[in-house]
């Protein structure tokens, strides 16, 4: 154990004092899960959905629901915002009885090729936040699990849709993505910039359950100035990318 900060104090015990498991109830849910950062999406798909549980937090309670797609039934939630808050809900699904996941949001892109609406498979994240620091040894990047990396691409190809495969950067602090972070994240092989998909995959890892995530490209940090694009008006994008990702969970 490495004390010279905090945040390297890695226990690997795998018992902590509060335990998922032990504060949300093991329901007769599907195994499958797609978490989904697109509230309006949700909103829409779920419509007609059974809620079957409620995460809880100060923000308020969080649905979940189960849903039947294609003839075959998945868990569908918004993830929150953050990687705490995201690996917090994650733990809980996993407790109810989940077992299998895809994620699907939007991303800051690094490279001025990855236009908006984009899709980006991050089969690995720089963890640059705290979150993830509590369910694996201190590192520099964590891996999607490589089924679901395999799964998600057998998607795309199947639908013909355009993508591309590579490093993201979850970072806890979008307010401090300096010139200097991210020439560097970028200089590293990073594409994107998110706050939960390191954090996710730890918390995956540390579990022992199938974790992986769609992304399409959204603002701009690869210029001289912040390019919004209005990425978070794309809803066609985010619907397909919400069908995508609940058909590649399903494959799993």
């Amino acid at each position: 154990m490495d004390t010279s900060y905090p945040i390297l104090e890695y226990d690997p015990s795998p018992q902590a004092f509060i335990e998922p498991a032990r504060t949300v109830r093991r329901l007769d849910v599907p195994e499958h899960c797609v978490l989904c950062f697109f509230q309006d999406v949700i909103t829409a798909a779920c419509a007609d959905a059974t809620c079957v549980y409620r995460l809880g937090s100060e923000i308020g309670m969080n649905p979940v629901y189960a849903l039947t797609l294609d003839g075959q039934r998945l868990i569908v939630l918004h993830p929150g915002v953050g990687a705490p808050l995201a690996a917090a809900f994650l733990d809980e699904v996993i407790a109810l009885g989940c077992r299998k996941f895809i994620a699907c949001g939007g991303s800051g892109v690094l490279r001025p090729e990855i236009a908006v609406g984009h899709v980006v498979v991050p089969t690995s994240a720089v963890r640059d936040e705290g979150t993830s620091y509590h369910y694996l040894p201190p590192a520099r990047e964590v891996a999607a699990s490589a089924a679901a990396v395999a799964a998600i691409e057998a998607t795309l190809q199947g639908h013909h849709v355009p993508y591309v495969t590579g490093k993201t950067w979850t970072t806890d602090g979008i307010y401090r993505e300096t010139p200097a972070r991210i020439a560097r994240r970028r200089g590293e092989g990073c594409l994107t910039v998110e706050m939960e998909a390191a954090a996710f995959f730890a918390v995956a890892q540390f579990r022992g359950v199938i974790f992986g995530q769609l992304l399409y490209g959204g603002d701009d940090l690869s210029g001289d100035v912040w390019d919004s694009r209005d990425w978070q008006t794309r809803t066609p994008a985010r619907e397909k990318l919400f069908r995508l990702a609940a058909e590649a969970c399903l494959q799993l």
